[in-house]
């Protein structure tokens, strides 16, 4: 793994014109996770990820981008910039790797407000390269069999198990879905991006109590499992669908 970060000019042209490399830029969120996870959660696990991803398979890891699209969870605490201009962000920094002759980027999300303003980020730049950049938006989360939470028994164990910053003595249990209907589900979820207050008083969807550092470890395992089959299979050219 190259981390850009903390590299010295000389060297890292060199490192680029002696090998293609492949970029990872991970994008998170700064954003309320009830009162036992950090503002930082978003960013925190998507840098673990990314930082594992780069290092297993000898990637360029660029800096987090550390703030997303996250509106909806007002008023709870949130510092946020406009979907345009995350997009606008992502296509500008993609075209400055182009420039450096970085031919291929994956950029790794760890917030859902983020989806809608990185889809398609691909296609533009392709198109804006005239097909020489290729780009995959993967949302870490569609590489896990659990049901996806917000501060609650996922995001909490993932926390655990790469952070000290868990205050779990605060823990409360949110929103709990068991018993719905898929539609009902759904519904809620469409809810909770036009404002996550009108779906849980206390800003967590699930429950934290339970979690713990051994299921983070297990289920961290599993997303870099099949995040990395994944990257595989994009870097192959098989890949008809990308997990955005």
């Amino acid at each position: 793994m190259t981390e850009i970060k903390s590299q010295f000019d000389p060297n890292l042209r060199k490192i680029i014109k002696k090998k293609k490399q492949i970029a990872v830029v991970p994008v998170g969120s700064i954003e309320q996770h009830g009162p036992h996870l950090p503002v930082s959660t978003d960013s925190d696990i998507v840098t673990e990820i990314a930082r594992k991803l780069s290092e297993k398979k000898n990637f360029l890891l660029l800096p987090t981008i550390t703030y997303g699209v996250s509106f909806e969870h007002a008023p709870f605490f949130n510092l946020s910039i406009k979907e345009s201009t995350l997009s606008t962000v992502m296509i500008d920094l993609c075209t400055s790797l182009f420039a450096n002759n970085i031919k291929t980027v994956f950029v790794i999300n760890g917030h859902h407000g983020n989806l809608k303003p990185l889809k398609n980020i691909d296609e533009k730049l392709r198109k804006l390269s005239k097909n020489k950049l290729k780009v995959f938006p993967l949302s870490y989360w569609h590489f896990m069999q659990r049901e996806f939470d917000h501060a609650g028994f996922v995001e909490t164990s993932l926390m655990l198990a790469i952070s000290k910053n868990v205050k779990m003595k605060l823990a409360e249990k949110g929103l709990l879905t068991d018993g719905m209907s898929q539609q009902q589900i759904k519904d809620l979820g469409r809810l909770a991006e036009k404002s996550f207050l009108k779906v849980t008083k206390n800003g967590i969807w699930g429950d934290p109590r339970k979690a713990t550092k051994r299921d983070g470890q297990i289920i961290l395992d599993e997303i870099m499992k099949n995040l990395e089959k994944k990257c595989q299979t994009c870097l192959a050219g098989h890949s008809s669908k990308v997990h955005q």
